[in-house]
């Protein structure tokens, strides 16, 4: 038998080193905003009353902000304050390595050595090596987690009280914050109080990046164990499952549909097989066997940006630095397809470019 794995406790959570390094995590980039820069200039008093209300378990969450964005379907976005991130930080330090072993090799979002350009990869070898593609995508991922069932996957691995109290609390505060966003479905044996059923995870929550893992895990291990798929992705609710032929497809969707009730979600309606050399939009890109092509929403919308922020550098209210950040990024990005000459069209809007690289 294999060692079993140390439990993690409450304690362990509000250690001041592991605080500490939270407090890193969550500040990264973030340094100059007037929330963080607030909670660093008293930092070891706010992680002394942090460890001190997380171990007499007094820790309550705060209130979320919520604002919209469009990229390019609109989605809320809502941010826990700053003390919060930490704590939410705090918890991922010390559970994810354990979950972090049992995820399958084919989830690539939010896990380390992993991200967008490998998932982009592994989309293009499979479609090198399969005729076919079902691609689905879970409809209203994030507003549909039922709490009930993630609550009953963390603790098959996490069953010290405090751990779970926590959870409870960073669970409950995200209630009711995507209710708008949530439209009903009623499953098999629900009756019309299923309405009330506590669900929704916030976007924008690190904590919520994991526990999407966490709940989309026993699926991965469904199409790996008992579909057998060869050839599977996913990315946060985007899924990828490659075969040789369609009946094939057809059966692995109706089985994921099935299994997916389980955990009470759908599929979007217009998941269906095809063939891949028709080309797989995918994260921002539309993968063929061949080659990879950038949407052109996403090079226009880059443009739109990229002038805006070109203005705002000759007019002095931005620095150099930020601008090359800015343009070092989407070009890093927009190379992993065949886009020399779209990078190109792009870069024609920044005047002097030798002062700039």
């Amino acid at each position: 038998m294999g060692r079993r794995a140390r439990m993690t406790n409450l304690a362990e959570i509000a250690l001041w080193d592991n605080l500490l390094l939270a407090f890193r995590k969550a500040s990264k980039g973030k340094r100059g905003r007037p929330e963080v820069a607030a909670f660093e200039y008293r930092l070891e008093d706010h992680l002394v009353e942090l460890g001190s209300e997380l171990r007499e378990r007094r820790y309550r969450p705060g209130s979320y902000a919520s604002f919209y964005i469009h990229d390019p379907k609109r989605r809320l976005i809502s941010a826990a304050p700053f003390r919060d991130r930490v704590v939410h930080h705090a918890l991922c330090n010390l559970i994810e390595p354990t979950f972090e072993r049992g995820f399958v090799a084919d989830s690539y979002a939010n896990r380390i050595g992993k991200g967008t350009h490998r998932a982009l990869n592994q989309a293009q070898h499979f479609a090198r090596r399969f005729g076919y593609v079902l691609q689905a995508d879970v409809r209203q991922f994030f507003p549909s987690v039922d709490h009930a069932i993630l609550r009953a996957i963390l603790a098959r691995k996490l069953s010290e009280a405090g751990v779970l109290w926590l959870i409870d609390q960073i669970l409950a505060s995200g209630v009711g914050v995507l209710a708008e966003e949530y439209r009903m479905v009623y499953f098999p044996g629900d009756d019309l109080f299923a309405v009330n059923r506590p669900r929704g995870l916030p976007i924008g929550n690190l904590t919520s990046q994991f526990w999407g893992n966490v709940y989309l895990d026993p699926l991965d291990h469904f199409v790996k164990r008992e579909l057998r798929c060869p050839g599977y992705v996913r990315y946060v609710d985007d899924l990828l499952l490659f075969g040789e032929d369609k009946p094939t497809l057809w059966s692995w969707r109706n089985a994921l549909v099935e299994r997916l009730a389980a955990l009470r979600l759908t599929l979007h309606l217009g998941a269906q097989p095809r063939p891949v050399a028709e080309g797989i939009p995918f994260l921002g890109f539309t993968v063929y066997p061949g080659r990879r092509r950038l949407k052109r929403r996403k090079g226009v919308q880059f443009q739109r940006k990229l002038r805006g922020l070109v203005r705002a550098w000759e007019s002095g209210e931005l620095d150099t630095e930020t601008l090359k950040a800015s343009l070092s990024g989407w070009i890093n990005h927009a190379r992993y397809g065949n886009t020399v000459g779209l990078r190109k069209a792009v870069l024609r809007v920044v005047p002097d470019k030798e002062t700039l690289y």
